[in-house]
């Protein structure tokens, strides 16, 4: 690279922003080296490596193909506490002809702020960057619905799943959409940040603040409200703040991981607020669904994979995206720092350990299986092992028998004895009935499975 090149480069982006987003973000960003045409950026985290694949790098190799006739292609690495002084310096840069002691300008106090609200955001969490699939399309609908025309027919909205299925994602794609296309005032806070922001204004004898911080926004997304359970004072508050923005049209969104009439603890009057409006199960990706978001991660984190290597990793790990993505981290770091292609085989002895953690069920009985799939169709655990025939019963029960058949290493004797001292042969039964509908493709019951295996999994690790 000439001499210059890279100075004459942050030059010309800074013309091109405003200058507290340039200084906010490229005050953070050092270069690093360049071989052979490819440019390595120092940042100081994650975040930020993100916020510039995201938005700026593309930026950043079209400005240095406009000034240079070679070609240059940009990465970006971590590295603690890089920051780059030289812009630092020239943004704090005063005209000679200032006071030595100004009195700062509202610029900055903006600068300041829009910095807070960024870090709230991760800017990868976009509607263009998830996947929708069977499990997942409604709850992407409404949210991009209500991103497109907040306060109006989905309000509130309360998205529930299990760990790692995007409710993060989606509720933060709506915060996105609308702080990039409208001037709402839009908050985003994890129920325990909430929980921890009320303590702290109580403590500082400062409540007042609190409240006008969150009931003098447009629209409000609370991540994981079941961290409110057993907690009266914030419920409380949120019960009040509530209440404000939605008697006056403003959008609030939620997420939760169960049901709303599974959390405990929980007042009956703010349980009737998460209830008013729409509430959406996400569930567990299918499997083609868990191909195009392997797919889609490959193509933003340019890298390939073999169709093999990607169809085993889908077909392994069923539980949560978060699961996919642990996956190819691993395999693009070890075929990164071994300069190594990644086959097959080299898949399969380098996924081991997480495979067989995302399976692991060692500790499952028979007792939590049953319990689970008693709490998910309404019926007592006593009834899906009793002698029941009810039609209400017999499909549970079936499951069930399935499920412990397939999750536990229980022979069909010993399961028939936990169900009220069945035999061998009608256990057997009732797995072959749930095995012929899943072979059939029956789309509600391949679901259906997948999702209690999942909750089971979930609960066998509390």
């Amino acid at each position: 690279m000439k001499e210059g090149l890279w100075e004459e480069t942050l030059d010309k982006i800074r013309e091109s922003m405003p200058e507290n987003e340039f200084s906010s973000w490229f005050g953070r960003l050092v270069f690093g080296k360049e071989e052979d045409g490819k440019i390595t950026l120092y940042v100081p985290s994650a975040f930020v490596r993100d916020r510039f694949e995201t938005t700026y790098k593309g930026q950043i190799e079209k400005v240095l193909g406009s000034l240079s006739d070679d070609s240059y292609s940009i990465s970006f690495e971590i590295k603690k506490n890089a920051q780059n002084q030289q812009i630092v310096k020239k943004s704090e840069e005063k005209p000679k002809t200032e006071p030595s002691n100004p009195t700062p300008e509202p610029k900055t106090q903006k600068a300041t702020k829009a910095s807070a609200d960024d870090l709230m955001f991760n800017p990868a969490y976009t509607f263009e960057s998830f996947i929708p699939g069977d499990n997942s399309s409604f709850a992407y609908s409404a949210c991009m619905a209500i991103a497109k025309n907040p306060g109006s027919a989905y309000n509130p909205c309360l998205l529930y799943g299990g760990v790692g299925l995007g409710k993060t994602h989606l509720i933060q794609s709506i915060g996105n959409y609308i702080r990039k296309n409208t001037k709402l005032k839009v908050v985003y806070v994890t129920a325990e940040n909430f929980t921890n922001e009320y303590i702290q204004s109580l403590n500082d004898k400062n409540p007042q603040q609190f409240k006008n911080k969150y009931r003098k926004v447009s629209v409000l997304l609370i991540d994981d409200i079941h961290f409110l359970q057993k907690k009266e004072g914030i419920q409380n508050e949120l019960f009040n703040t509530f209440n404000d923005l939605y008697d006056t049209g403003r959008q609030i969104v939620f997420t939760c991981d169960r049901p709303v009439e599974e959390l405990k603890d929980i007042s009956d009057r703010l349980r009737s607020r998460f209830e008013r409006g729409l509430n959406i199960d996400l569930l567990p990706p299918n499997y083609e669904t868990r191909v195009a978001i392997l797919r889609k991660k490959c193509e933003e984190k340019n890298v390939e994979f073999s169709n093999e290597v990607i169809e085993y990793i889908a077909s392994n790990i069923s539980s949560n995206v978060r699961a996919l993505e642990s996956c190819l981290t691993k395999l693009i770091a070890y075929s990164e720092l071994l300069h190594k292609d990644i086959s097959l085989e080299t898949a399969k002895e380098q996924l081991r350990h997480i495979i067989s953690s995302n399976n692991d069920t060692s500790g499952l009985s028979i007792d939590l299986i049953v319990k689970v799939v008693a709490s998910y169709f309404g019926v007592t655990p006593a009834d899906i092992k009793g002698k029941n025939k009810n039609q209400s019963v017999v499909l549970p029960r079936q499951i069930a028998m399935y499920l412990c058949r397939k999750m536990t290493d229980f022979s069909t004797t010993e399961i028939g004895t936990e169900f009220g001292g069945k035999n061998h042969t009608t256990v057997m039964y009732n797995v072959q009935k749930i095995e012929a509908r899943l072979k059939s493709s029956e789309k509600e019951i391949n679901t259906l499975i997948e999702k209690l295996e999942s909750q089971i999994k979930l609960e066998s690790k509390k």
